[in-house]
């Protein structure tokens, strides 16, 4: 059987490492043409050693600019785009809204959500060339629910579905999909440094925070960084191809965001 995605091009942005390095290698290890971006060219340098032909960018996704660098690199390599994987995003502060500064705001909005603009405006001249593709906007649980002392981080999250929705509507003529993905507590060293700030903005242990975070999901653990690279992947294949405007939510079924 031949590799779903042989000949199809894809972008990861902050692919480099973590969740994104997990999808990146998955589409490649499925034979796609896999371009990434990050702002460490160190990371970006060993990925492209562990995996021969992959391409990349150094860039910084929440500057237009930056942006707009990526994609004519995108051009010159890969010569189009089929599928965009908008993972890039970060934690923003733990804080009560008024104790929250707000360049701390506006950088978790640019990271986030503004990232995802950039991408997809860019992106969709060249899947509408292209005859067709699949956008992947990371989300989050906090897509969904109130997140206490995570303001800037829940309001860009919630600005995803939005936007997504919106962009399954406006693209979906062209042949070009878009899903949100909304994973829940991931295991790996983001998950790890929001318990110990949530631990120390609540005065109580980072076991209790974990505790509390697992007791809430119906299998009562997080997930791994290759179940959101699966539902990447499935949304982008054949089995997907008449999934669009859709929340996909991978989290053991949580049954809300707060300790």
């Amino acid at each position: 059987m031949e590799p779903a995605f042989k000949g199809k091009r894809v972008l990861v942005t902050a692919g480099a490492d973590g969740i994104g390095r997990v999808i990146a290698e998955s589409f490649y290890r499925g034979w796609a043409s896999v371009h990434i971006c990050a702002r460490t060219a160190e990371k970006l340098e060993r990925c492209a050693e562990e995996l021969p032909g992959l391409t990349y960018t150094r860039a910084d996704v929440s500057r237009f600019e930056d942006v707009k660098r990526l994609f004519a690199d995108i051009e010159e390599r890969l010569g189009g785009l089929d599928f965009l994987i908008n993972n890039a995003g970060i934690a923003g502060p733990t804080a009560r809204v008024d104790e929250v500064e707000p360049e701390e705001w506006r950088r978790t909005m640019c990271t986030n959500i503004d990232s995802q603009f950039f991408c997809a405006k860019l992106a969709a001249p060249m899947m509408i060339k292209a005859g067709g593709g699949g956008i992947v906007n990371m989300g989050s649980t906090a897509s969904l629910f109130a997140y206490p002392h995570r303001s800037p981080y829940a309001a860009s999250k919630w600005a995803v579905i939005g936007f997504t929705k919106t962009l399954a509507l406006e693209l979906g003529e062209f042949g070009i999909r878009a899903n949100a993905v909304c994973p829940g507590c991931v295991e790996g060293e983001r998950i790890e440094g929001v318990i110990r700030r949530e631990a120390a903005a609540l005065g109580i242990s980072p076991e209790a925070v974990r505790s509390g975070y697992t007791s809430q999901t119906a299998l009562r653990t997080f997930v791994g960084a290759q179940d959101i690279a699966d539902m990447c992947l499935y949304l982008c294949s054949p089995s997907g191809a008449k999934i669009s405007g859709q929340v996909m939510t991978i989290d053991g079924f949580t049954e809300n965001c707060h300790i």
